[in-house]
């Protein structure tokens, strides 16, 4: 039986001021099937999203749909059309119930335009029934989970009668459990006959849940592959041009204590986290989103208020009521959103680099530009930072090349511990490995690093030791060569 053509898209271009980010692309999407659209950073995935959803015009060619050539205007009229985007960064309003969420823009009306509440509640109840979440539509979307958001818009999208239903990274801030059941949702849709692009990083999942794959690179389709008869290596070589091999870090000979912690506890968030770290060591912390492991990490940094424990630094106990003491202990943190928490997007990336080092650097208040700009030039010569030079705005980075920035302010206050959570959440598999091998590196210099990831397979790469937490609580620590994601799990379930 021949499949129904749902979306063409016929050779796209579009360029940016010294930048051709798309190239003569083409795309093909059928009805009632899961297409991976996969590439790094900067392919040109978002760019199509974005013309397809008429964010941004495109320079040339054509996209028909249902067998007519059409152009959003703007992602609305793109919804009106039947294509919906589901983006990283929820579009839900907190402060609203799910119901309103859903029909927010495309209210049912009754007379004189006034909002009908009990229509849409009804038709909210049919469509959270469709998509297995068993909530009120009364509920706040802000009293949800993430994971339950994300399924709110979902069901949003369907409000809409969307036959095209685009999915970017949906899977990033979720656990394991919760991916496999978006994955069933996703299946669920297929079978109605709703078409779903699914664009990720993590390309175990794509195997999971896709039918084709197509890949970019540099903003030109470089190949389409069948799910049922290609591996994740041959994927991975698609994109980024050549093989790619994550090897896990050299050991290194770790003795001497650093950094102490002891019966650190935060009211009923996390109770009793007791651990070390030694000098060029890579402590691992494991456990289910929501488990305590970023919490317990707020807490010595100084982000939040501990409500008991000790923390000692070289041996001599410290008191650490702010992200300043941290840092003047030389402590460093890469937040796990880099976006809101770690860059200032809008600045330069030498900016960036010297913002948490100017009082270290320039204690009178006067700075010395060139001393600032050759910290950068260094910092992004040692990172191999792709830029086009350190004045370069950190927005117009990739992903992979903004988490480096983040290292490298770190880096130039030259700390005895580095934390690191969720260093390569969604950036692409060649950047993830040379992260991979930055934080190798840097353990062996000496520095102590503590390594929070939702990737297990990152975890048992790169840790010489790993803390596994459940529910608040330390449940285990594991040896690296104990340690197999079985066990990790066994413990996060405690």
């Amino acid at each position: 039986m021949e499949k129904e053509l749902l979306l063409k898209m016929e050779n796209i271009s579009k360029a940016f001021p010294g930048v051709q980010a798309l190239s003569g692309v083409n795309l093909e999407v059928y009805k009632g099937e899961v297409l991976a659209l996969v590439g790094e950073n900067g392919a040109g995935k978002s760019t199509l999203m974005k013309i397809l959803t008429g964010v941004i015009k495109k320079d040339e060619g054509k996209i028909i749909f249902k067998g007519k050539e059409i152009e959003a205007k703007n992602p609305h009229h793109a919804r009106q059309l039947g294509i919906s985007m589901i983006y990283q960064e929820f579009s839900l309003v907190p402060n609203l119930d799910i119901t309103t969420n859903i029909f927010l823009g495309n209210e049912p009306t009754k007379g004189f335009d006034v909002f009908d509440y009990d229509k849409a509640r009804t038709e909210t109840e049919k469509l959270l029934k469709m998509v297995g979440l068993k909530v009120s539509p009364n509920v706040l979307v802000g009293d949800l989970t993430v994971a339950q958001q994300q399924i709110v818009e979902i069901a949003k999208a369907l409000a809409s009668s969307s036959q095209l239903i685009i999915m970017d990274e949906p899977t990033s801030a979720l656990s394991k459990e919760e991916a496999q059941r978006l994955f069933n949702i996703m299946r669920r849709l297929k079978e109605e006959g709703i078409s779903i692009i699914f664009i990720t990083h993590r390309l175990e999942e794509v195997f999971s849940v896709a039918d084709r794959i197509v890949v970019l690179r540099d903003g030109q389709r470089v190949g389409e592959l069948s799910c049922e008869e290609t591996k994740i290596s041959e994927v991975i070589k698609l994109m980024v041009g050549r093989e790619v091999r994550v090897v896990p870090r050299t050991e290194v000979s770790a003795d001497n204590i650093i950094l102490e912690v002891r019966n650190l506890s935060r009211s009923t968030i996390f109770k009793d986290a007791s651990f070390y770290l030694k000098k060029g060591e890579v402590l691992g912390i494991a456990g289910l989103v929501g488990a305590g492991r970023t919490e317990i990490i707020r807490a010595l940094f100084g982000v939040d208020t501990k409500t008991s424990g000790e923390i000692f630094i070289g041996g001599e106990k410290v008191e650490i009521k702010s992200p300043n003491d941290a840092v003047r202990l030389g402590i460093g943190l890469v937040p796990e959103d880099r976006k809101l928490q770690g860059l200032i997007l809008s600045m330069a990336v030498y900016e960036n680099i010297s913002l948490p080092n100017l009082p270290f650097m320039f204690p009178n208040g006067i700075i010395d530009s060139k001393k600032e700009y050759s910290l950068a030039e260094d910092l992004v010569k040692k990172l191999s930072i792709k830029t086009p030079s350190i004045f370069q705005i950190v927005n117009n980075l990739s992903g992979g090349n903004q988490q480096k920035v983040v290292l490298a302010k770190w880096l130039a206050l030259k700390p005895r511990v580095l934390i690191l959570d969720e260093p390569t959440r969604g950036i692409d598999v060649g950047s993830k490995a040379e992260i991979h091998r930055l934080i190798d590196n840097l353990a062996k210099e000496g520095i102590g690093i503590i390594l929070i990831s939702s990737e297990l397979p990152e975890i048992l790469a790169l840790s010489d030791r790993i803390l596994v937490i459940s529910k608040g609580r330390i449940t285990k620590e594991l040896k690296r060569e104990e340690a197999n994601q079985e066990t990790i799990m066994q413990y996060a379930i405690i």
